[in-house]
């Protein structure tokens, strides 16, 4: 077999077991097709990824079925106002009988790390999740202590016009490499939901124990690895750069996005590209990831804001101002 259908088989392979775990999940998430494929953009491209929507939309659910699928391990932090940024990341405990100090490791030493109500947690809680998420490690009585491989933070929130809700720091927001949106399915999908759980046996919603694991550590970080070689020309590139600095200088916008975000655009892009079985990035697949690599990471004019304009209606205005090149 030449290299090239070496190259060709891998990479249907790769689609295939992406597509796979996204059949998976679709059992029991309905009518969010979207929000799962951003998902698994992010657990490919190497990004840990917030998800926000009011309560009762699987927001949970959804980081569960993941996790189910997942054969690796899983920690769930849910947070709360009096929850101590120790409590996430561990500490260090005396040990009486031994007479000495012990690391005690927290919930962060995972692969997958659900983050549930992220913002019902007060802004030092919050921040214990920089260095981790930045680093994949933890540092303890100065001392750090790796991750898991891979590692992925996921991380709900209700929106922050919501009642007992803290704004996200800024800094912490940009480690997130996409911001997914989560809003009500269809009416037919929302028939479908009830028609399904009506036929199950729990009466509360969908059971996990149906979902079949099926993908491991290793393969994970296969992924991964596969995703850095798909193909990315010189001017799909050039095409990231101009909508990320766009935002710097765009009418409307106070604060545009910084590098980070143009690294995230590049990696989402390309894991997108492997989930399509494409060996190389389109401009539509830059066009398709870029709303949630940089929602989170602009700010809006004061005046916008007052007058009700979505952070993601002046995001679709730069797409349709930035010329794409051809393909």
């Amino acid at each position: 077999m030449s290299e090239e259908n070496e190259e060709n088989s891998g990479l249907s392979q790769a689609s295939a077991l992406a597509g796979a775990i996204r059949n998976e999940i679709k059992k029991v998430l309905i009518g969010q097709d979207e929000v799962i494929d951003q998902v698994l953009v992010a657990l490919i491209a190497c990004g840990h990824v917030l998800i926000e929507g009011v309560p009762g939309l699987g927001k949970t659910l959804l980081v569960r079925a993941l996790a189910k699928c997942f054969g690796g391990d899983f920690s769930r932090v849910q947070f709360t106002p009096d929850l101590m940024p120790s409590d996430v990341t561990g500490h260090a405990m005396f040990n009486m009988g031994k007479q000495e100090f012990e690391i005690r490791k927290g919930p962060v030493f995972t692969n997958l790390l659900l983050a549930d109500e992220i913002n019902r947690a007060p802004a030092k809680t919050q921040a214990a999740l920089l260095e981790v998420m930045q680093e994949r490690q933890i540092t303890i009585e100065g001392e750090p202590f790796k991750t898991g491989e891979p590692f992925m933070v996921l991380a709900t929130q209700n929106p922050v016009e919501q009642e007992g809700t803290y704004p996200l720091p800024e800094a912490e927001l940009d480690r997130f490499m996409l911001k997914v949106l989560i809003d009500y399915p269809s009416q037919d999908d929302e028939q479908n939901m009830l028609e399904k759980i009506s036929a199950g046996s729990s009466p509360s919603g969908f059971n996990l124990d149906n979902l079949r694991t099926l993908i491991k550590a290793q393969q994970v970080i296969a992924l991964q690895k596969y995703a850095l070689k798909i193909t990315i020309d010189i001017e799909v590139i050039k095409y990231i750069v101009n909508i990320v600095r766009a935002t710097r200088d765009w009418a409307g916008i106070a604060r545009g996005a910084g590098p980070r975000a143009s690294i995230a655009l590049m990696a989402a892009s390309r894991a997108l590209a492997l989930i399509n079985n494409n060996s190389f990035v389109t401009p539509d697949d830059v066009k398709s990831i870029a709303l949630p690599v940089l929602r989170h990471r602009i700010l809006l004019a004061a005046e916008l804001d007052i007058e009700g304009v979505e952070t993601d209606d002046v995001l679709r205005d730069i797409l349709r101002n930035i010329d794409a090149p051809r393909q």
